[in-house]
């Protein structure tokens, strides 16, 4: 993509950025020289005459971050021959594909072609709320601390973003490393995006920011020690980290694993619809 092109790019991921918010986080918080974003254009795809005449300059987008393929297709249910991928597994380490379920699946059948075979897949739905959470909080233990913490509590923290990523986030042939999730929590604090539930001096929970897209938050990592779960402290410590994003006029985005049935009863109590399938596939 030309530095011309970054304007058209932008307005394109504003009309779609509710279906795209992670592609749109990503898109935003670029490195030019580790990352590349792939924009079509309307002859590039077959029938493309039927394309309506008001689209815009570009049709689609593959963007390309930190070795995940995050395509943007705009309900197209069709990309040119998987020539054009070659490029990208020539020069870049691809781990995994990210985004709509048809999507994806899309990019699976055309990188299947090229001979690359499936490690693992975690189907999601994609959920969203726009205005504040719905009904009242249960009962909390007394003693509940929400708070946002600093570096010094690192130590405290670890086991939280530990116990997440082993259940959340590993894929089936991947091995867990304790300083590299220590390094991922690190930057989360640095950022100050990050809330932790503590009860008598002893981190239990955390809920912190995935990305911000142009008007939209994406929030993950949300976490319970499960020796304190069913007592209603994800539900406080959710609402709590949400609101003040949704009082400056922010969206709120998601994406909760299908067979989380827990999870997928939290967000519903406070108001989050089902808006798409999502999927990660990782190869």
């Amino acid at each position: 993509m030309k530095d011309r092109d970054i304007f058209h790019v932008e307005n394109m991921l504003c009309d779609w950025e509710n279906d795209y918010v992670n592609a749109c986080g990503r898109f935003l918080s670029r490195v030019p020289s580790r990352d590349c974003v792939w924009a079509l254009q309307h002859q590039q795809f077959p029938g493309f005459k039927k394309i309506p005449a008001e689209t815009k300059r570009f049709s689609a987008l593959i963007i390309n971050s930190r070795s995940t393929l995050m395509p943007v297709l705009c309900g197209l249910e069709e990309i040119p021959a998987p020539r054009f991928l070659k490029s990208f597994f020539r020069t870049k380490k691809i781990h995994s594909v990210q985004g709509l379920k048809n999507e994806v699946m899309i990019l699976e059948n055309a990188i299947e072609k090229m001979g690359r075979k499936i490690i693992d897949v975690f189907d999601y739905d994609l959920m969203a709320l726009d205005d504040l959470p719905l009904g009242t909080d249960r009962p909390c233990p007394e003693n509940l601390v929400l708070r946002a913490p600093k570096m010094i509590d690192l130590d405290k923290a670890a086991p939280l973003q530990a116990g997440y990523e082993k259940e959340e986030v590993l894929h089936r042939g991947s091995v867990f490393s304790p300083a590299s999730s220590r390094v991922n929590l690190a930057n989360i604090i640095a950022k100050g995006q990050i809330l932790t539930a503590e009860l008598n001096g002893i981190m239990v929970g955390k809920i912190n920011v995935s990305t911000f897209s142009f008007n939209r938050c994406q929030i993950g990592g949300v976490y319970i020690h499960p020796d304190f779960r069913g007592m209603g402290i994800a539900r406080r410590m959710t609402k709590e980290f949400i609101v003040p994003f949704i009082n400056q006029g922010k969206g709120i985005t998601l994406f909760v694993k299908k067979n989380n049935i827990p999870a997928q009863k939290l967000y519903s109590g406070l108001g989050f619809k089902k808006v798409r399938d999502y999927r990660i596939t990782y190869y």
